[in-house]
């Protein structure tokens, strides 16, 4: 109905309809979103939740849910008066992505858009579809993806009566709603193709090892024929299949192995002396091509062929054994019906034949040589897949171990006996160490296959020694070696991936403690050369003899170092060597001085990055506010505008840390909720740390946890959304010291 002229109880029913509507959307918002969330949650009546209230809210007959298919529109969803016959018409007439259309401007617009009476719309042309359902006013919203126009979402009238602007917003919301689902409904599915591939995937490779096993610890030729044949039938879906060898002497093929026949269809198959030039098997593989034979009573058949008719096989495909250009046999699958095999099946054969060719190779040479380098080649391969797999499948659960130990070990759910503290610091202890070794091993797939990405961030390059050498300190002292730091001042905070720079110079300082004798010293030294930064990590170790100055950069070697019996696998300078070069600088081992020792050093282009606006880094004064979140960081620097210090920003815990270590700020504001390091371990730290420990910190966050908080040593706790007022009057809290005085000023 129309509105009318507005007046006091007019004003006051639109204010009441408009709360009502917003505590139905924040009702519709909350039930979907925890559907989508739930387990097992059916895609499709989620939708039709969307399209019902949407209908319902928006004050309209019928909605409809439209998929966008090629340039036409599909019907996939309807809810309201909608009448069969409608539906069965517009299935079998769609809506074309044209503008007589609403939904074909909508599309095309990529905006909300109402008819408010088709029958006025001179360019509207689809009044076959208005006679069926007898609308007047229409409006259509559009469902985006990924910047593409996925769908329509539809509601009309069959008044003429225009939807206000609070409707307007809310089929907005629903189509974004619901294109949310879609992609949900489409990552499921693709979760599942990918599921069943990888499955498919698995069962080859355990086959193949399974495989590779038996050619590689057997030279019982029927034995390992016997299982290559019977993986290539288990894995192509075959009903049967034999492997023939190739006799050069005779110019015939015999069968050597069988799976799924009887044994007397095996009997008479070894019988058979199976000629190369009067064959089809034989042909082809003489040939070195795929024969596939879809119906076996349809073509001449020669014997090999009649005995398999015979015995009830009506389709079959070969592929040749070939082992370095020359014939070895021929690999054979059949089944009982006609048909032909998938594309995928050659290929997979062939992976087969390839196995069995190596197989009656390595009976007939008895284990030659270059046949076994072939083998260690293929299990080198899989092995390294197998890890690297193995390695992401693994994290998963060691973090699922970690974390509730930490949980555990923080006493969250109950205190612990000294007993149970110990075994869980052994847990934790043990999964922190194996995930380590997970780790290296993902570095090491990700390098040799080009898949290593740097995360950059803000760095401290002083903190980010001085980490690396509190790792080896104790092992340094255990050996009365001296560690050395030395860091220029205009090194600063730089713009680079502190996990990876923190990884090659921890192996190279580890490297330096382990082949420096007891009593010995070993110093990191880093400076600016030409806008790099230089790292050079010098020993007075047994150093590294001229021949193997670059051998110790190859995988899998340490150099003679009159170390033999040193723990490590000989990756740690491949690694880092790779690792530098990926940052666009190098490593390299300096020439051997006449002292002894070695030293290494790396350069790196990591531009310095100035701590803060202004001259705050120069004496002013300045707050460190720390969250993830843009708009929370915009918020605070607001409420600091007019107050004299300067707002310095962190988006993660350890750009916190780094930041509070380097700019000296007279106070953090801090988030918990952070990525890569929670807010609550950056507490501990900047506790822990003399040089950070007197800085203030005010926590502002979700998390209700404020004892927690002051326990660990925060000076207010906050809970957001945080006042302009109460942050200032949280810093400037008696006991933050005369730098803050001037923060509190101004406050109304």
């Amino acid at each position: 109905m129309e509105e009318g002229p507005t007046t006091g109880t007019g004003s006051g029913a639109h204010v009441h309809r408009r709360l009502v509507d917003a505590q139905e959307q924040a009702s519709a918002t909350r039930e979907i979103l925890e559907a989508l969330g739930r387990a097992g949650a059916e895609p499709g009546k989620i939708l039709d939740t969307i399209i019902e209230r949407a209908v319902r809210m928006c004050r309209a007959r019928a909605g409809q849910l439209y998929l966008v298919e090629g340039d036409e529109f599909r019907l996939s969803r309807v809810s309201g008066e909608v009448s069969a016959d409608f539906v069965h018409y517009v299935e079998e007439h769609p809506v074309a992505m044209t503008r007589d259309s609403l939904l074909g401007r909508v599309a095309q617009d990529r905006r909300t858009q109402q008819i408010q009476d088709v029958l006025e719309d001179p360019d509207y042309g689809r009044h076959d579809l208005q006679h069926l359902a007898g609308y007047r006013t229409l409006m259509s919203a559009p469902m985006i993806l990924d910047g593409e126009v996925i769908g329509i979402l539809s509601v009309w009238r069959t008044e003429a009566r225009p939807f206000d602007e609070g409707e307007v917003d809310l089929l907005s919301t629903f189509a974004s709603q619901a294109a949310i689902v879609l992609r949900q409904v489409e990552l499921v599915a693709a979760l599942e193709t990918r599921s069943q591939e990888l499955a498919t995937k698995v069962s080859q490779l355990e086959v193949l090892r399974e495989i590779g096993e038996a050619v590689s610890s057997s030279l019982d030729l029927e034995e390992v024929l016997g299982e290559i044949v019977s993986g290539a039938v288990r894995l192509t879906g075959a009903d049967g299949g034999s492997i023939m060898e190739y006799d050069t002497a005779e110019d015939c093929f015999r069968v050597r192995a069988t799976a799924g026949g009887t044994e007397e269809l095996t009997a008479r198959l070894r019988e058979l002396r199976i000629a190369r030039a009067t064959s089809a098997v034989g042909r082809s593989a003489a040939e070195r091509t795929t024969l596939q034979v879809t119906d076996l009573g349809a073509m001449p058949r020669d014997e090999h062929l009649d005995v398999l008719h015979a015995d009830g096989w009506r389709s079959l495909l070969a592929v040749p054994l070939v082992r370095r250009d020359q014939l070895v046999g021929a690999l054979v699958i059949r089944r009982r019906s006609r048909g032909g095999f998938d594309a995928e099946t050659p290929e997979l054969l062939q992976t087969f034949a390839n196995q069995s060719g190596l197989a009656i190779v390595n009976a007939r040479l008895f284990g030659e040589l270059d046949t076994k380098r072939a083998e260690l080649e293929v299990a080198s391969r899989h092995k390294s897949e197998f890890l690297a797999s193995m390695s992401h499948e693994l994290r998963t659960p060691l973090n699922a171990v970690i974390g509730f130990s930490e949980v555990l070990l923080d006493r969250l759910f109950g205190d612990l006996n000294e007993r149970q503290e110990e075994y869980l610091r052994d847990i934790w202890a043990s999964g922190k160490h194996l995930l380590e070794l997970l780790n290296e091993i993902l570095d090491l797939s990700k390098v040799e296959a080009g898949r290593m990405v740097l995360e950059p961030s803000l760095v401290s390059v002083q903190a980010c020694l001085d980490y690396v050498l509190s790792l080896v300190r104790e092992r340094a002292a255990a050996h009365r070696i001296e560690l050395g730091l030395e860091v220029a001042d205009d090194v600063g905070i730089v713009w680079g991936d502190e996990l990876r720079l923190k990884q090659v110079v921890l192996n190279l300082v580890s490297n330096a403690v382990k082949f420096t004798h007891d009593g010995g010293r070993v110093d990191v030294r880093a400076e600016r050369d030409e806008g790099d930064v230089l790292i050079r990590v010098t020993d007075t170790g047994v150093g590294v003899p001229p021949e193997d100055r670059e051998r110790i950069f190859e995988s899998f070697q340490q150099g003679r170092r009159n170390a033999p019996q040193e723990e490590g696998t000989g990756l740690g300078l491949t690694l880092s060597r790779r690792i530098v070069a990926l940052f666009g600088g190098t490593l390299w081992l300096e020439p051997q001085s006449d002292a002894g020792g070695s030293t290494f050093g790396l350069r790196v282009p990591l531009p310095r990055v100035e701590a803060a606006d202004g001259d705050a880094g120069g004496g002013g004064r300045t707050v460190l506010l720390v969250d993830d979140d843009r708009a929370s960081l915009d918020l605070m620097t607001a409420y600091l505008s007019a107050t004299p210090v300067q707002a310095l920003r962190a988006h993660d815990g350890l750009e916190a840390l780094a930041l509070a270590r380097t700019a000296s700020p007279v106070a953090v504001v801090l988030d918990i909720r952070l990525p890569r390091m929670d807010g609550w371990e950056v507490l501990t730290r900047l506790k822990a740390d003399p040089a950070t420990r007197s800085i203030p910190v005010v926590v502002v966050s979700i998390v209700d946890e404020r004892q927690r908080g002051l326990r660990l040593g925060a000076s207010a706790y906050l809970l957001k959304p945080v006042r302009r007022e109460d942050l200032l009057e949280a810093l400037g809290v008696p006991g933050l010291g005369s730098d803050l005085d001037a923060v509190g000023g101004g406050v109304p």
